[in-house]
């Protein structure tokens, strides 16, 4: 699949997504943008706002498996992966799998569970497998999560650990709709039997397969590089953080760039990509000092000044002629 035509099939999936979520075009880009990257989407706000219906409708147009997992505070690893049962008829013990068996796996509201079983996702999410007993199992692929979470100062939440949250390519939001959209919702609502409105496939799993392929072609100057090495590297030295943006972080922000490059019909990247990507890529990385926290310093904030200190370099013909 080319770039052309994975840009085209893209705005397929976003309109069909539209249709049954309101909210803003950069949001849904967002949430593309981790599935281009081959990464794992976190999606924060207030309950109520459509985060759900976002990662299912997705996933219904996309034509792929879908599973939910509701995090509670009671919620074992083993309700998530899956565990061994002894089968009586049998007299042996087989594997039941858990829901993370699935391509697109919700994990809603995550962090009302205890950060033990928050962190049964980790392997999942780095590795695309799952350990049970001493026995590594492969995920179906593709495997993407979708993990929604609700403001950490509500009632019965825990905070996610960084490790947790540096496995998340995006970290981007909903928010509430304006008064058309909203007006808007409840036009959908009235002219429908169902409470949720139904996402038909746009796409197969195939062609997610070589959807996800694409961004693999796009090119990157080796200024671009430099570019983003900088400005990760630029948020260790703020002194507002404990923790910056780690290795990890900055091959996100990269594999970000050249999936928002293929969302905007490119066959390479430019400083304006790596810059329109910073904020939902980087933010959620940073662990802030207490004296940032109690003067209501903002992780945005780090980022932007990051790229406020880092020189725009300019993009090489090299690049845009594909080299």
């Amino acid at each position: 699949m080319d770039v052309t035509e994975a840009s085209a099939t893209c705005r397929e999936v976003l309109e069909a997504v539209g249709g049954a979520v309101i909210a803003e075009e950069e949001f849904f880009e967002r949430v593309m943008l981790g599935v281009l990257a081959r990464g794992h989407v976190l999606l924060e706000d207030v309950p109520g706002t459509g985060k759900t219906l976002t990662a299912r409708s997705l996933a219904s147009a996309l034509g792929l498996s879908f599973s939910r997992i509701q995090f509670t505070p009671d919620l074992l690893p083993a309700d998530v992966t899956g565990t061994n049962v002894f089968d009586e008829e049998n007299r042996r013990f087989e594997f039941a799998e858990g829901p993370i068996f699935a391509n697109v796996v919700l994990a809603d509201e995550i962090n009302r569970a205890p950060p033990k079983t928050q962190a049964a996702l980790l392997e999942a999410m780095e590795e695309r497998q799952v350990t049970v007993d001493g026995e590594t199992r492969p995920l179906p692929e593709p495997f993407f999560v979708i993990a929604t979470q609700n403001p950490v100062d509500q009632e019965g939440t825990f905070p996610l650990p960084e490790a947790q949250k540096d496995r998340f390519a995006v970290k981007t939001a909903l928010g509430y709709p304006d008064l058309d959209g909203e007006v808007e919702l409840l036009r959908r609502r009235a002219s429908r039997d169902r409470r949720a409105p139904a996402v038909e496939p746009v796409l197969t799993r195939e062609n997610v397969l070589a959807l996800r392929r694409t961004p693999e072609g796009v090119a990157v100057d080796d200024d671009l590089l430099a570019y983003m090495a900088e400005v990760a590297r630029a948020t260790r030295r703020d002194r507002r953080v404990v923790v910056g943006v780690s290795p990890r972080g900055t091959q996100r922000l990269f594999e970000a760039a050249r999936a928002r490059a293929v969302l905007a019909n490119r066959t390479f990247v430019t400083p304006d990509d790596v810059k329109r990507i910073c904020r939902p890529v980087l933010s959620h990385r940073l662990v802030l000092t207490p004296d940032a926290k109690v003067n209501a310093a903002d992780e945005a904030a780090v980022v932007d000044d990051a790229l406020e200190r880092v020189e725009v370099p300019t993009v090489d013909r090299a690049a845009r002629s594909g080299r």
